[in-house]
Parts: C-alpha cells; sequence; structure tokens
C-alpha cells in the first residue's frame, strides 16, 4: 500500500485539494485522513493526479506500427506512449491486405502484457471504407463489409470504423448490432450523404472517427456525415487536436455542441514519438515535418501527436474546465467502451498520471506500478 499526497486530484466534477490517495493495484481510498507512518508516502509537490490517458486510436510510436505485426512492436509503443500520460489504448490497424490484417489481429490476440500501457483491445480502422474518402488508406485492399474476416477476433474487437454506404454495409452493421452490441461501429473514411448518415445511427453506428477528415465537407446545402453526428445527441465522436488536422476554432464550437459525446485521440502513426524524418504507413512512405506526417502526394497520413499535447491545445483554445477536459480522455472513452477504468474513484484501477500545468507528465502509475522518464 502507497499514497499520493499534496496533489490537485482530478476527479470527474471537481479539483480536489487536501486529500490523499491510498493504493495499491487499485485505489483503495482517497481521504483527508492522516497517513500512517507505515505506508510509503510519495510527495506529488502540488502537481495535478488524472486518471491515465486512454487513447482510442492509435496506429503507433516510436518506430513501430500495429501492422508490424509483432510482439516487439506492441510493447514498444505501448512503452513510448506511456510518457505520454497514456496508460491504456486500442491498438488500430490499417486497410491493408487480409493477410497482413489478420497477422496483426493474430499478434494482438496472443500479445502477453509485459510493461507500458495496457491494450484494450482493437479498433479496425477499414477495410471497410470508401475508396473516395480512403485518406492515407491503401484503396488497393478496401473491400465489402465481410463478417468472415473478423469473426476469430470478435472478442477483442472493441471498434469498427466504417462507411455505411458501400454495398453490404447496412447488413453487417445491424449484424453486429444485434449479435456483438459491445463492439463501436463508427462513421468514418465516408461520404454518406446527411440523409444515410442518420439512417445508419438507427442501424446501430454510435460513434464517429476523426470527424472532419477523411469525410465529406459540411456544407450549408449538404451538410453529410459532420452536420448528421453534430446534431445527434447519442451519436459520439473524436477528434485530432493537432492544431493541423482540424482549426482550433472550431473546438469551442464542438464542445458546445457535443459535451460528454467528445473525446481526444491522437491517430499517431509510428513516427510518434520521433524526431522529423521519413517514415511509413500501411505500406506507403510518410514525410514527417513541423509536426505534420503526410503522404508524397500532401495527404495528411495520421499524426505524431502525444495525448497530453492534445489537451493541451484543446485546453489553450477553449475554456473548458480542466475536470471537462480530462473527461475526454478518461471517463468519457471509458464509458464508451464499457470499462471500469478512467476515474480516480475507489475500487478503480490505479492508472494514474501526475501532470504540470502545461501538461507535461511527471509519473505514471499502472497498476500502482510506476513509470517515470522512460524506467519502470
Amino acid at each position: 500500500m502507497r499514497a499520493i499526497v499534496n496533489a490537485k486530484i482530478i476527479t470527474e466534477r471537481e479539483i480536489l485539494e487536501g486529500y490523499n490517495i491510498l493504493f495499491d493495484s487499485k485505489i483503495v481510498e482517497i481521504s483527508r485522513d492522516t497517513i500512517s507512518k507505515e505506508i510509503e508516502q510519495i510527495d506529488a509537490k502540488g502537481l495535478y493526479l488524472s486518471a491515465g490517458f486512454i487513447d482510442i486510436h492509435i496506429h503507433g510510436s516510436n518506430g513501430f506500427d500495429v501492422m508490424d505485426a509483432t510482439s516487439e512492436a506492441l510493447e514498444a509503443i505501448a512503452n513510448s506512449i506511456v510518457e505520454t500520460g497514456t496508460t491504456s489504448f486500442l491498438a488500430t490497424t490499417m486497410t491493408m491486405s487480409r493477410e497482413d490484417i489478420t497477422t496483426a489481429l493474430d499478434t494482438i490476440h496472443n500479445f502477453k502484457y509485459r510493461s507500458g500501457a495496457k491494450i484494450l483491445g482493437v479498433h479496425l480502422e477499414g477495410p471497410f471504407i470508401n475508396p473516395i474518402k480512403k485518406g492515407a488508406q491503401n484503396d488497393s485492399y478496401i473491400q465489402k463489409p465481410n463478417f468472415e474476416l473478423i469473426q476469430p477476433y470478435i472478442d477483442i474487437i472493441k471498434m469498427i470504423t466504417i462507411a455505411p454506404e458501400i454495398e453490404g454495409a447496412k447488413e453487417f452493421i445491424e449484424y453486429l448490432q444485434n449479435h456483438y452490441p459491445q463492439i463501436i461501429l463508427s462513421i468514418g473514411h465516408s461520404n454518406a450523404s446527411y440523409a444515410k448518415s442518420k439512417e445508419s445511427f438507427s442501424w446501430g453506428v454510435s460513434h464517429a472517427t476523426h470527424l472532419f477528415n477523411a469525410m465529406n465537407p459540411l456544407h450549408h446545402r449538404e451538410v453529410g456525415v459532420v452536420g448528421a453526428v453534430v446534431e445527434s445527441d447519442k451519436v459520439s465522436c473524436d477528434i485530432i487536436a493537432d492544431l493541423v488536422h482540424i482549426h482550433p476554432s472550431l473546438f469551442s464550437i464542438l464542445y458546445r455542441l457535443k459535451r460528454d459525446n467528445l473525446l481526444l485521440i491522437t491517430d499517431a502513426m509510428r513516427a510518434g514519438c520521433l524526431s522529423n524524418g521519413v517514415s511509413e504507413i500501411g505500406g506507403q512512405k510518410v514525410i514527417v515535418e513541423s509536426g505534420e506526417a503526410r503522404l508524397e502526394d500532401g495527404t495528411l497520413a495520421g499524426s505524431v501527436l502525444k495525448l497530453n499535447e492534445a489537451l493541451k491545445n484543446f485546453y489553450n483554445h477553449t475554456d473548458i474546465s480542466l475536470p471537462n477536459l480530462i473527461a475526454m480522455v478518461t471517463s468519457l472513452p471509458a464509458k464508451k467502451l464499457g470499462l471500469k477504468i478512467g476515474r480516480v474513484a475507489e475500487g478503480y484501477p490505479a492508472d494514474l498520471v501526475l501532470f504540470n500545468k502545461e501538461f507535461e507528465i511527471d509519473s505514471v502509475y499502472i497498476d500502482g506500478n510506476i513509470f517515470k522518464k522512460g524506467k519502470r
């Protein structure tokens, strides 16, 4: 048993000062009581403390990608993103060959956790998308929705990005909604009309992947995917708040419209946590410069964003409170996934982050084990 003292504790509703957190692998107690001298005390020295961050859309980091399909790659990603405050994530795939996808899914399915951020499951981004809005996905491997492809991995797949207007999408979405309602079906890489988007919500689509990006633009005569998503109070969405993918003026607008249905993601690729240079995604060359990752034709290819940077960017361009901000990467994604994580509350895993007012990470705890400056 240990205790963190002198922290500004960020809960879902407020910031607590003068409280202590007792924990082992789980949070045991949050109180003002005097800590026993027999319990090890960790002095937070006034830093903020929150639940560990959750990234539901990340492809890679530190030179590795989920589609490398090796345990080494998954472990490297997991260990590098801890330093950004991320304690759990969805390993996100790409539109590649069937063999590449199944090999990656097999690797994740068989992966034995050792250290770093925990893999909560898989976000299958493609291959069931619209080639018109492929983004950095390889259109050579786009295919019709196919349950046979995912059936062996149904226990690890937590989210699927799909374009509902493509052939076979309606049947696929309705089948999953009826038989596997725990899987989040997300509209993305889509050119669906407003009407088709709204219709897909009735089939079972309940989320939107990196809103505004890889989808038709909001137009005053055809508001498309974006219009349908922002209008719905039942459909959540996520954004890449790197000041590149969408203009920061939209942060406040989106927050007013979506509130508890708005999440932050990184969509980071293998160049995440690295310097500028040449990288790769889905077998395609990527040039990373000035915080942007682009294919040779200029198409944005994911990002090199860190989740603590996303928080800072969103905070600096809105008047959001700190508890509401932190919820966008903790309790809200946890609720969407249906998991008991993402809160500083008794009985929850001791996945905790200490950071300063600039969102610079000091220490990270995962199941009560400390990670600091790249070391466990």
